[in-house]
């Protein structure tokens, strides 16, 4: 989940960390700034780091000499900077508090429009193994296509083993000119297999919607791939039609969303549940901030969420807020497991810094960070169904979806129990209605 400053927004980009946005102060100064102009941007790294950095321990490691470590070493080249920056982040065994060049902080603003270059897929760095892991690759893009798959580990990218690499080094060598070629090889359990991708311009849409006809009922299926900046009127769009419609439920499809803003989470979160908390942060000194609903929701329709192990951060905070409050049935796979906030903040030279300021809670006070979501029922997908749906998503939401399939059928249970319990209430007044006659 990231935080950027006011004047900045972030989804999650093309080879990225998925991420969630809000907004965020100007850090606090708590060392004397260095006067050493090609030192500015370690010391102001290591000063946000020092007062904002979730784990006050800064994994064990004795911060302030870390400090004049870095700085009481010569620089005589800008990326000689950069890579001081990178080398000290390393030091806190955090994939997600990673420095930006102005490059990638560009690429990430540029994202919030909707478009992308590259090959499209989300990537994360596990803490311990340093494996570089696909958590999903953007519905309709090249990565997708070409049949990259959640849980796929990226070893090697055209001739160069990216094993242990540096996670910023690895999207370096990931990005590339549009319609240029990169063969990405992967391991899918013990089976390694190649991908030769060509990069494009990626425009995302991140909601389609349609009305499908069941047995039961019209069933109003929505796809969410990203919570982008247009995802909430999107949805709000896709949820008014669907009504206009006369749909008996829905089917909200969250696999392969790797999150978004934390804004169209929490907006999206208001269009389906009642009055309650859909979120709540806890920073480094146990202060908790909530996000709540209000009663003005869009539906009160039955709802069942299809999630896998692409669904994470924002995604896991409006499944989690869903489900603590029963609003909805959660199907499919675990989710991905982050649970932790980033912020993301532009530097002096127009580099960024991406640091972990906070951990979230669902609603119930669950920490999912590492442990992802349970499904309330659990429907699984062989690497082959899963390989057939994501690289023609145009069979997802469909009769060539099982998960899908499983989602309509437990949504028609709901429906039926929806109007028993509306028939109960209807009977019950009726009831009290006559008895009243009968005593007057």
């Amino acid at each position: 989940m990231f935080i950027f400053r006011p004047q900045v927004a972030l989804v999650s980009t093309a080879l990225s960390i998925a991420a969630v946005t809000t907004a965020f102060a100007t850090p606090k100064t708590w060392a004397a700034p260095n006067p050493d102009s090609s030192k500015a941007i370690i010391d102001e790294v290591w000063q946000v780091i020092n007062g904002d950095y979730l784990d006050t321990t800064f994994n064990g490691t004795n911060w302030p000499a870390v400090r004049s470590q870095y700085l009481n070493r010569t620089y005589t080249s800008k990326e000689e900077v950069y890579d001081a920056v990178r080398e000290m982040l390393d030091k806190l065994e955090d994939p997600y508090t990673r420095f930006l060049d102005p490059q990638q902080l560009k690429n990430m603003q540029i994202s919030t429009s909707g478009e992308l270059t590259g090959v499209g897929v989300q990537i994360t760095q596990d803490e311990k193994t340093k494996d570089i892991t696909v958590i999903a690759p953007i519905e309709g893009s090249p990565a997708s296509q070409a049949g990259l798959l959640n849980k796929d580990v990226i070893v090697q990218v055209d001739d160069t083993n990216i094993r242990g690499m540096d996670l910023n080094e690895a999207v370096s060598l990931i990005r590339g000119p549009v319609n240029s070629n990169v063969t990405l090889t992967v391991l899918r359990g013990q089976e390694q297999l190649s991908f030769k991708i060509k990069r494009a311009r990626i425009e995302i849409h991140p909601v389609r919607f349609s009305a499908q006809m069941n047995p039961a009922g019209t069933v109003g299926y929505i796809r969410l791939n990203q919570f982008s900046s247009n995802a909430t009127s999107e949805m709000r769009e896709a949820i008014q039609e669907l009504k206009k419609q006369r749909v008996t439920g829905f089917v909200l499809d969250l696999r392969s969303n790797p999150g978004g803003l934390l804004y169209s989470s929490a907006e999206i979160a208001r269009m389906w549940m009642g009055e309650g908390t859909i979120v709540a942060t806890v920073d480094r000194k146990g202060g908790e901030d909530k996000l709540t609903s209000d009663k003005n929701t869009l539906t009160d329709k039955p709802l069942v969420i299809l999630v896998d192990g692409g669904s994470a951060s924002a995604s896991e905070i409006l499944a989690g807020a869903l489900q603590d409050h029963q609003r909805a049935i959660l199907l499919g796979t675990q989710t991905f497991g982050k649970g932790l906030v980033q912020s993301v903040m532009p530097l002096e030279d127009d580099s960024g810094l991406s640091l972990t300021v906070a951990k979230y809670m669902t609603p119930n006070g669950r920490d999912i960070n590492k442990k992802g979501i349970e499904p309330d029922i659990e429907v699984k997908l062989t690497d082959k169904q899963r390989g057939d749906l994501f690289q023609d998503p145009s069979k997802l939401g469909t009769a060539s979806d099982p998960q899908y399939a499983k989602a309509v059928a437990e949504l028609n249970k709901q429906v039926e129990k929806q109007r028993w319990e509306k028939v109960t209430v209807a009977t019950q007044y009726l009831y009290s209605y006559l008895k009243s006659l009968v005593v007057n």
